[in-house]
């Protein structure tokens, strides 16, 4: 009887260790919130460290190619980073990749008529400094570097939603 006991506590006491862990942190950069501090190589070459933005409005885009929810997003930033080329606006689109390189993006970008600029990242490095979860995100920094707006997956912005966001 005394081991019928023990075997019916034993799971208590191994469930009780789990009960105290706390879950990481989620973290998600909020509209009021500074941009943090990055340096990224662009898809042509160029280096882009974040005080490059400040005087500007921006968009940031964190994506992947195999996120369906990305792949159907990117078509509308493209929208919009045409139509901010038309009206000589100063704000900048910049796409950054969370894990993905530059081989499976330009193929993706070649596929799919993309010319918006973006970074390959192989890691979650930078991504990491906005969010610890979900892609697509997209934030628009003031041009004191404020996070302004911000979005993930759900809702998704329109055109519209985004273009007003950056005049």
């Amino acid at each position: 009887m005394k081991h019928l006991l023990y075997l019916m506590l034993l799971p208590l006491l191994l469930l009780s260790g789990c009960i105290n862990e706390e879950e990481p942190e989620t973290i998600s950069l909020q509209p009021g919130d500074k941009c943090p501090t990055f340096s990224i190589v662009m898809n042509d070459g160029a280096i882009l460290s974040s005080p490059d933005l400040k005087g500007h409005k921006n968009m940031i885009v964190f994506f992947n190619t195999s996120c369906p929810d990305c792949r159907q997003e990117l078509p509308v930033v493209q929208q919009v980073y045409d139509r901010i080329k038309v009206d000589d606006s100063d704000s900048k689109i910049i796409c950054i990749a969370r894990a993905e390189g530059q081989e499976s993006i330009e193929q993706y970008w070649k596929e799919n008529g993309l010319t918006l600029p973006y970074s390959p990242q192989p890691d979650k490095e930078v991504y990491n400094l906005f969010a610890s979860s979900v892609i697509p995100r997209i934030y628009i920094l003031s041009e004191d570097f404020t996070i302004t707006q911000c979005w993930d997956d759900n809702p998704m912005p329109s055109y519209t939603i985004l273009l007003d966001a950056l005049r």
